[in-house]
């Protein structure tokens, strides 16, 4: 067990990165798969974390299965938020998926990248990062509309936005995207164990 504990601390391969590069693109695409209808309509918008959350778990826990080292969870997250910042998204999504990478990458850490509940939080951890523009939405909604303006978003878009925002969204958002993540988790601990350990995937 111990030699197995320092193999799994050792810094990260080439091999290990290019795993974690071509997981970072699945969980991009997943991503936009289940975020873009919402994202799209600025009645929806809010609900764009929760859609995102919903059919990453999976593609989360066979990264973490495969890896399990320090480290390629936050690589996750700075892929994931470069990826949101050259797009034009608000720098908060860049931050938050660094941020929360980091924060997840502790957590699942935390178990040796290999028990199942922390490795469940360290998904949802990191699904919180989503929610990073909407908090900045409502915490400074001028600052935040002054952004989005200059990045090209359309300003009737983000006028309906505004108009359709009610003060108990916040807590909607996080609560939200935390059980769908919670959810996703656990149909992808279902799926690592009856199907990619099969496959011989982990």
């Amino acid at each position: 067990m111990d030699t197995q504990n320092t193999i799994d601390r050792k810094g990260l391969s080439v091999k290990d990165l290019v795993t974690t590069g071509i997981f970072s693109a699945l969980m991009l695409v997943f991503t936009m798969a289940g975020g873009m209808f919402f994202a799209a309509n600025p009645i929806l918008t809010f609900y764009m974390p929760m859609g995102c959350a919903l059919l990453c778990g999976p593609v989360y826990l066979l990264l973490v299965a495969k890896v399990h080292k320090r480290w390629s969870i936050t690589v996750l997250g700075v892929i994931v938020g470069f990826f949101f910042f050259v797009t034009g998204m608000h720098w908060s999504m860049a931050l938050g998926n660094a941020g929360m990478g980091i924060i997840a990458d502790i957590t699942a850490g935390f178990g040796n990248y290999k028990n199942k509940k922390l490795n469940a939080l360290s998904y949802m951890l990191f699904m919180l990062s989503n929610t990073f523009t909407y908090l900045i939405f409502f915490i400074d909604r001028d600052k935040w509309i002054s952004a989005m303006l200059k990045k090209g978003t359309d300003a009737s878009y983000i006028e309906t936005m505004s108009s359709s925002a009610t003060p108990w969204m916040p807590v909607l958002i996080v609560g939200g995207t935390l059980l769908v993540a919670a959810f996703s988790a656990w149909v992808g601990g279902k799926m690592l164990k009856k199907q990619f350990e099969k496959a011989g995937l982990v």
